[in-house]
């Protein structure tokens, strides 16, 4: 019923695999990044034939989570079962991953049932075997989303933060103006090439973050000005974001543009 399928790669000395899935015109995908003996995000648990392959022939003494939604940790308890390493992920969610993961069907089926495992807390900055790194803080798309800057190379690796540059869609619990003070925040660090966990590799990853701020910027600007004029928040919807999308339909309304306007009228206090 699914398709899937992988791509494994290297650029600038940092492997990737890519996981792909698709169904009835929804296709989702997940990169897993290693440099430097550290290992960056797990995969899902559905495409684990792709993921487990690269997880055992990987050499890494580390793994960093960059949060815990299931397509980034769905390999993690693999990983904990066939390899002795620790496994670094946001205090925050730390409780919640050594529990049977909850969330609904549509994303079971895409990405499979994440199982439990043990993880330790991220620290603010770490070290893998030649760089120094920073771990972070950028919720918005997660509670607990960290991004990773190797400072040696100035690659940064931004989990979910990036995804597109023009957001059409946002999962119910997102907040866009948080993610808006995350892009600010890693931008004032000094780095070059992203790498996103969905987009993949940015060559001009600083200018790909600053092209997603401000349309974000933009965005939350005609949204404050439409309620100012007196449309509902669905009006609003209609008028930015017209084009319906199918996984809107398929995750019964959890990915939804709507959600993009409401996370904007709520941080200003317009909606209750």
């Amino acid at each position: 019923m699914f398709k899937k399928k992988a791509t494994m790669g290297e650029v600038n000395g940092v492997s990737y695999l890519n996981g792909e899935i698709s169904l009835k015109g929804v296709s989702l995908n997940v990169h897993s990044y290693l440099i430097d003996g550290a290992l960056i995000d797990t995969g899902a648990h559905s495409l684990h034939k792709f993921f487990e392959p690269f997880l055992d022939e990987a050499d890494y003494d580390q793994v960093l989570l960059t949060h815990y939604h299931e397509d980034h940790t769905g390999c993690a308890a693999y990983v904990q079962k066939t390899k002795n390493v620790p496994i670094y992920l946001n205090e925050s969610s730390i409780a919640s991953c050594t529990r049977r993961a909850d969330y609904p069907l549509y994303r079971q089926l895409f990405w499979g049932r994440r199982r439990p495992f043990q993880a330790q807390p991220v620290s603010e900055r770490f070290q893998s075997r030649t760089a120094t790194w920073d771990a972070i803080d950028t919720p918005g798309h997660a509670y607990d989303h960290k991004a990773f800057l190797n400072r040696e190379t100035g690659q940064l690796f931004t989990g979910d933060l990036f995804v597109s540059a023009r957001t059409k869609l946002a999962l119910a619990d997102e907040s866009i103006p948080e993610i808006i003070q995350s892009l600010e925040r890693v931008l004032s660090y000094d780095f070059r090439e992203v790498f996103c966990s969905h987009a993949g590799y940015l060559e001009d990853g600083r200018k790909a973050l600053e092209r997603k701020r401000d349309y974000l910027l933009s965005v939350q600007s005609e949204v404050l000005s439409l309620h100012k004029e007196g449309y509902s928040a669905e009006e609003i919807r209609r008028k930015l974001f017209p084009r319906s999308f199918p996984i809107v339909k398929f995750s019964r309304g959890e990915w939804d543009s709507i959600h993009i306007v409401t996370s904007i009228l709520r941080d200003n206090g317009s909606l209750i």
